[in-house]
């Protein structure tokens, strides 16, 4: 830990970072299925050379990644991403941390273009109003962080949402990596025209809040089921009818986590039938992806045919499987046992894959035949979609929108409406900065018609969500499918 954090603040020479910038771009091409997807060889080739030509002093590997993670960025692979260099901490500092309250953390955000608002405060700290804008932190205008974490962050392929939802998420992620944990900041607002100065503190928990933080996170049936998540005190996946009538069915899902969710949606989908519901809404706004297996099993409760997910997902060749950083992460005895068990994975990951028509494949559950479930739902599906819908989120859609199973409102998915690549990863280390590089192996696409548009999942009805709309705690998405119910029922009286 401590060598860790030495390197991390140590300057590098030029030369050995140029070296770290041709080993990422060679594993790439090594083990990246469809690297050239949403960008030319030749531009990316011209990109690659390019940002070795701008480094000529010795940078951290903090200042190296913010140089080099933009080229990444710009192969449009929202899953592809350089792993920011950031600070370890001793035992005893995390626990230090555990027992303070969040800073930053404890605001709900909104960024429109390179601006950045408090949508909630539910502790009323400081009695900031939903609604404040935040210009500056410590004299430094949010915009200029803004522009900067930007060029980090990528979707897949030309789509023009996922940005702006992923930075309200991690904006605060980038800001800690780069200036470190502190217990002080001055932010300036601005609020209905008046101009503020706040002065926010870590403060310390309390012991009846340690107490109670320690209770939340024990697992009980319930909270197993819906995928109880303690660090927001909120459930993953939720169900309930809208209706007094139970004619209107809704599931939420935040993130395909696969956690319980065979039983989750067994219960849930016994409960629709029992009650004869004849509309269900799936609401995967803002669920950045997760589980295959978990959207298969989705998907059999929506269909009344056999169906394929997904098609047969391509790898770069027979081995690629193998290069899956096995032993990663593992301490002394989680070695020693897979060190026995490795003969085991490499005679499975070796007769997973397939040759067909030149090129590799691995074998995949999806990519086969599934029967509907007994329990399939038959009537009419909505499905709300917005630009923090990625990845299982947007190949669960776009089979959806295919098949012409579900209606979908909202935005345009973060996640390409024709696959991404992902599955499982190898964790690249750039030899130099140390800087860690995790590779999808698999290109995984829904068993779909192509649309070629290289973007997202576009929906049916587009509506959306403005921030006032938020404040006003206002859905226009749900409330418009709510109306079209509505309309339907009066039609059918």
């Amino acid at each position: 830990m401590r060598r860790h954090n030495e390197q991390r603040a140590s300057c590098i020479q030029p030369e050995k970072l140029k070296e770290d910038v041709d080993f990422a771009y060679t594993k790439l091409k090594e083990m990246h299925p469809q690297l050239y997807w949403y960008i030319s060889k030749e531009n990316l080739d011209h990109k690659f050379d390019s940002i070795k030509q701008t480094i000529n002093e010795p940078l951290t590997p903090l200042q190296f990644y913010f140089k080099l993670q933009p080229v990444i960025a710009d192969i449009r692979e929202g899953h592809l991403s350089l792993r920011i260099p950031r600070k370890k901490f001793t035992p005893k500092e995390i626990k230090q941390l555990e027992n303070k309250k969040g800073m930053f953390s404890r605001f709900e955000y909104y960024v429109e273009n390179d601006r950045l608002f408090i949508i909630e405060n539910k502790d009323s700290i400081e009695n900031i109003k939903p609604g404040t804008e935040v210009l500056t932190i410590n004299d430094i205008p949010i915009s200029e962080y803004l522009k900067k974490y930007r060029r980090l962050v990528s979707s897949d392929g030309f789509n023009t949402t996922f940005q702006s939802y992923f930075l309200k998420d991690w904006f605060f992620y980038f800001y800690v990596a780069e200036n470190g944990f502190s217990d002080h900041a001055k932010i300036e607002t601005l609020y209905n025209g008046e101009r503020k100065t706040f002065q926010l503190k870590r403060e310390t928990k309390s012991e009846t809040e340690i107490k109670k933080d320690k209770e939340l996170e024990k697992r009980t049936a319930e909270k197993k089921v819906n995928d109880y998540v303690a660090f927001n005190n909120s459930y993953n996946r939720n169900f309930r009818f809208i209706d007094e009538n139970k004619t209107i069915a809704y599931i939420k899902v935040k993130s395909f986590s696969k956690d319980y969710s065979e039983k989750f949606y067994k219960e849930t989908f016994e409960k629709i039938k029992n009650s004869k519901s004849s509309y269900l809404i799936i609401d995967v706004r803002n669920n950045y992806g997760g589980s295959l297996d978990e959207i298969n099993n989705l998907y059999s409760y929506l269909t009344s045919d056999p169906y394929v997910l997904i098609k047969p997902s391509q790898v770069t060749s027979k081995i690629a499987p193998l290069k899956t950083s096995y032993f990663r992460q593992s301490n002394f005895f989680q070695y020693a046992y897979k060190s026995l068990t490795y003969p085991t994975f490499f005679f499975a990951q070796t007769f997973s894959t397939y040759k067909k028509d030149g090129k590799v494949y691995y074998k995949m559950k999806a990519d086969k035949t599934a029967k509907p479930n007994k329990d399939t739902f038959n009537g009419k599906i909505f499905v709300l979609i917005n630009g923090g819908s990625f990845s299982a989120s947007s190949i669960f859609t776009s089979k959806l929108k295919n098949d012409k199973r579900a209606v979908l409102v909202g935005e345009e998915t973060g996640g390409a409406n024709d696959g991404t690549v992902a599955g499982f990863y190898s964790y690249q280390i750039l030899p130099n900065s140390k800087i860690n590089l995790p590779v999808g192996l698999l290109l995984v696409q829904p068993n779909i018609t192509f649309t070629h548009t290289r973007k997202g999942v576009i929906p049916d009805v587009s509506i959306t969500e403005k921030m006032q709309d938020i404040l006003d705690k206002k859905d226009p998405q749900m409330e418009w499918i709510l109306n079209e119910i509505e309309k339907e029922k009066n039609q059918n009286k």
